[in-house]
C-alpha cells in the first residue's frame, strides 16, 4: 500500500514487482486449474471406461459353451461361475443328483431347490445333517438338465451334472422369456 502512495524510485519498483508477482500468481493458478481440469477429466474418462470393463466382466453372459472329453475342470468352473451369479435363489433340475453336485452347492449360501426323479435318501440325509441350503423335490417331468438363477436366467446342460466334462456336451443360456416362463410353470 505504501508503494502506491510513495513516489520514490524504490516504491515504484516495489509496486511493479508486486504487480508482476500478482500476474505470475494469476497465470500459475489459471494454468494449474486448467491442468487440474484436464487431469480430472482424464481420470473421470478412465474411471468410466474401467466401470464399463468391470460390468462386462461381472455380467458375462454365457450363451453357448461346448466342452470336450476330459474338460472336467473347465465344465465345473463354468457351473460355479453360473451359480455365483445368483443373488437370491437357484433351481437345479437333474435326474441324477450326485455327491459332486452337492459338493458344488454346499459352497453357496443361496436358497437352492433341486428337482430330480432319482433322489438317494441316504445322500440327502447326510447332506441335510450338515447343510440347510437345499430343498429336494421329486419331479419326473424333465429329461434334460437345467440351472435356473433367480428365476430369470436359465441354463440348459446337455450332460448330467455328475458327468460334466466326461464326454462332449454343451451348456447354453436360454434367452427366450416365454420359454423361461413356461419352464418355471412346469416345476
Amino acid at each position: 500500500m505504501l508503494s502506491g502512495v510513495l513516489h520514490t524510485e524504490v516504491a515504484i519498483n516495489t509496486s511493479i514487482l508486486i504487480m508482476d508477482a500478482f500476474v505470475t500468481m494469476k497465470n500459475y493458478l489459471s494454468n494449474s486449474l486448467i491442468e487440474q481440469n484436464f487431469y480430472k477429466n482424464m481420470l473421470l474418462d478412465h474411471d468410466d471406461r474401467i466401470k464399463i470393463l468391470e460390468n462386462n466382466f461381472n455380467n458375462k453372459t454365457f450363451s453357448n459353451e461346448i466342452f470336450y472329453d476330459g474338460e472336467i475342470y473347465d465344465a465345473y468352473s463354468l457351473l460355479l461361475k453360473i451359480i455365483d451369479t445368483s443373488k437370491k435363489n437357484i433351481i437345479v433340475i437333474d435326474n441324477y443328483v450326485s455327491k459332486e453336485l452337492l459338493d458344488v452347492l454346499s459352497k453357496t449360501n443361496k436358497d437352492i431347490t433341486i428337482y430330480s426323479k432319482n433322489l438317494d435318501n441316504n445322500l440327502i440325509n447326510k447332506y441335510n445333517s450338515q447343510y440347510s441350503n437345499v430343498s429336494f423335490k421329486i419331479n419326473n417331468r424333465f429329461h434334460d438338465r437345467f440351472v435356473i438363477i433367480d428365476e430369470s436366467n436359465v441354463y440348459h446342460c446337455g450332460a448330467s451334472f455328475k458327468d460334466l466334462g466326461k464326454k462332449c456336451f454343451a451348456i447354453n443360456k436360454i434367452k427366450d422369456e416365454k420359454m423361461i416362463k413356461e419352464l418355471l410353470n412346469r416345476l
